[in-house]
């Protein structure tokens, strides 16, 4: 394991540790709106910290809460240090950490922690694998899951009649508020769909983790699939019958 990956996976078990077991009463005050626009909590200021503190060596940070936290250069750190906030304030299991490496304008690893239940999804120019945050050095493969039943929508219940659509085609989809979390588990399931603003710290590192999987993405929406038939029918859905 590179020391990037290692450093990123230690403060991801950083984070968890502390807003799992701190009982500092500003965890969940909300502060000012971040940078990626939604309001900041306690929490998502704290995990910030942790990231700066760790990842500073390895490049200048841009995160979805405070922007660039250093002067942009040839190797950036793409941050969102806690995906799925609202989940995280309502105890719904499905929260997490995303990490982008960005060098001379080109991605060369990614990292997505679900820290609700520990699993860790990794990239780089030389393996994709999944792991844990308690025992990282344990790579597991990455494989298309045959069985799955269900994709997953996000920002679905902003796109009503998409969604009916889906539906009507037995798309069957879930909803779990956490884009990034969503795109590392593609491989598991049905589709990802996505439709919204595109912002570099919800995308990067779940994109360049799916990037062998069927995929579209541009400023109005982004569809990843194993399969390629259920690709193309979700994208002349979406192309022919909703914009």
């Amino acid at each position: 394991m590179n020391l990037f990956i290692e450093t990123v996976i230690g403060s991801c078990k950083e984070v968890r540790d502390f807003i799992t077991n701190s009982s500092n009463s500003t965890l969940f005050d909300s502060f000012d709106q971040g940078h990626g626009g939604d309001i900041s909590h306690g929490f998502d200021l704290y995990a910030e910290k942790i990231f700066f503190k760790n990842l500073s060596p390895f490049g200048s940070i841009f995160s979805e809460e405070s922007g660039w936290m250093s002067p942009r250069g040839s190797r950036n750190i793409i941050l969102d240090p806690i995906d799925g906030s609202d989940n995280f304030s309502s105890s719904f299991p499905y929260y997490g950490i995303s990490v982008a490496l960005e060098v001379d304008g080109s991605t060369t690893e990614a990292v997505v922690c679900n820290l609700a239940n520990g699993d860790v999804f990794v990239r780089t120019c030389d393996e994709y694998y999944r792991t844990t945050i308690d025992k990282s050095n344990e790579k597991a493969s990455i494989n298309h899951n045959g069985k799955a039943k269900v994709g997953l929508f996000e920002k679905a219940p902003e796109h009503p009649v998409l969604g009916e659509k889906l539906m009507h085609n037995k798309l069957k989809y879930r909803s779990p508020g956490a884009l990034a979390l969503s795109l590392a588990y593609a491989p598991y399931v049905k589709y990802v769909l996505f439709l919204g603003t595109m912002r570099s710290f919800d995308i990067q590192a779940g994109l360049y983790l799916s990037q062998h999987l069927y995929g579209f993405q541009d400023e109005r929406y982004i569809l990843l699939s194993s399969d390629k038939e259920v690709f193309e029918r979700i994208r002349l859905i979406v192309e022919k019958e909703y914009f």
